[in-house]
């Protein structure tokens, strides 16, 4: 959705996902933009290049880069094996790091200015049975202002952007009475949509002064 909303507001989209990306594909067409879909993972060392050279070859320019990989294995710390860890970290933390890396290197070397959003969680404040989400999404968060300060003189902006509940694929898989628990807790008393984290992607999009903050979209939920 928040590819659809780019797309929508002119900008040409390039999806990293392991898998086959039709229904988000048709969407960007529909909106009268181009997409192109790289099947890679983004845990892998390789695929920050694949993705920089991917956009300049297809499009000739690249000008926003949204850290949004993410995946989830709920387990208590006691129980925490290394895999559960690992990859945990691998694809929330470490893919971001190394992704905005090869991209504030291209916008370095000439490119003109550049954004860098990053989809924390609103986890980041620590969650039952989620201690590699938690510290993942926490360090996303820790990253914004520290990017936002040494790449400014680039011009380059970095954002993040904290969602609470969302009406995804990962929050649909869970049980009934679980999330109408969930629900009841939120003091707008529903979840949020995928729009609204597209709105706020579109704020900081369209604000050149606006760089090193986070921006809670939860419902004003903590945890």
């Amino acid at each position: 959705m928040r590819a659809v909303a780019r797309a929508e507001a002119g900008c040409d989209i390039v999806g990293v996902q392991r898998s086959a990306m039709a229904e988000t594909a048709e969407a960007v067409a529909l909106a009268g933009r181009r997409f192109l879909e790289l099947r890679l993972d983004v845990a892998e060392r390789a695929t920050p290049e694949k993705v920089v050279d991917g956009a300049l070859g297809e499009f000739g320019r690249l000008d926003i880069l949204v850290n949004n990989a993410g995946i989830i294995r709920r387990v208590e710390a006691v129980e925490l094996q290394p895999k559960d860890w690992d990859d945990v970290l691998d694809v929330n933390l470490s893919a971001a790091l190394w992704l905005s890396q090869a991209a504030a290197r291209h916008w370095m070397d000439g490119a003109s200015g550049g954004k860098i959003i990053n989809i924390a969680s609103i986890s980041r404040a620590g969650n039952m049975g989620q201690s590699n989400y938690s510290a993942a999404k926490a360090g996303v968060s820790a990253l914004v202002p520290v990017w936002a300060k040494e790449l400014a003189r680039y011009g380059i902006r970095c954002m993040g952007i904290a969602p609470g509940f969302i009406e995804t694929e990962m929050t649909a898989s869970m049980k009934p009475e679980a999330l109408e628990k969930m629900t009841a807790g939120i003091p707008l008393k529903r979840m949020g949509k995928p729009e609204e984290i597209a709105s706020a992607v579109a704020f900081i999009f369209e604000n050149d002064y606006v760089s090193g903050r986070m921006i809670e979209v939860d419902g004003a939920l903590r945890l």
